[in-house]
């Protein structure tokens, strides 16, 4: 019995985020428009807020990253699509840090939806993520981006003295790492660079 009653959750929290209604007045980030305000927590460790180009402590808004593309995945710990794609989204970021003309340009970070930290910390653990990932435990965020399936990819460009303009907006994971950087440096202009 105690074997069953964390896959009956797993499922369950799994298809409560995929059946979630459908709101009128709160749709996904459409492409085109301003990145909807999300606020976070400053990371703790050095190391991520060195990533986001943050420093102190407190909370941030995901326009204030210092990088001209962001990407926000949004997640879930029992997703198994999110479990599935984890190792390729690493490799993305991997992909980006290592290519000199990248760096610094795209930052990743994900969010937990209804993942509370400890949550969070689990999968970070389990697959070995390399960028910051955040606790959407009272599902907050995730409404305030229409209550989106899971995973989900969000691409914004930075806008001097303004929100993010979202350029990607889209339901499914990341199935080839290579690929994926392709389309996201074609929708959203960045050249590599050298």
């Amino acid at each position: 019995m105690k074997r069953i009653m964390p896959v009956f959750l797993a499922i369950a929290c799994c298809l409560w985020i995929g059946q979630a209604p459908a709101r009128a007045e709160i749709t996904p980030p459409a492409v085109g428009e301003p990145l909807p305000v999300i606020t976070l927590p400053v990371p703790e460790r050095t190391a991520l807020r060195d990533y986001l180009g943050l420093s102190g402590g407190g909370h941030f808004e995901v326009a204030q990253v210092k990088a001209p593309v962001i990407l926000v995945e949004i997640f879930s710990m029992y997703c198994p699509y999110c479990q599935r794609d984890a190792p390729e989204v690493d490799r993305l970021y991997h992909i980006i840090e290592k290519s000199p003309g990248l760096k610094g340009k795209i930052k990743i970070l994900g969010i937990g939806a209804g993942n509370s930290p400890f949550e969070v910390g689990v999968f970070r653990k389990k697959y070995e993520v390399p960028f910051p990932l955040f606790s959407d435990g009272d599902f907050s965020i995730h409404k305030s981006l229409g209550e989106v399936r899971t995973p989900y990819f969000i691409g914004a460009k930075t806008v001097h003295q303004g929100r993010p303009l979202v350029f990607f907006s889209r339901l499914g994971g990341v199935d080839k790492a290579d690929e994926f950087l392709k389309l996201i440096l074609n929708l959203s202009g960045i050249e590599r660079g050298k």
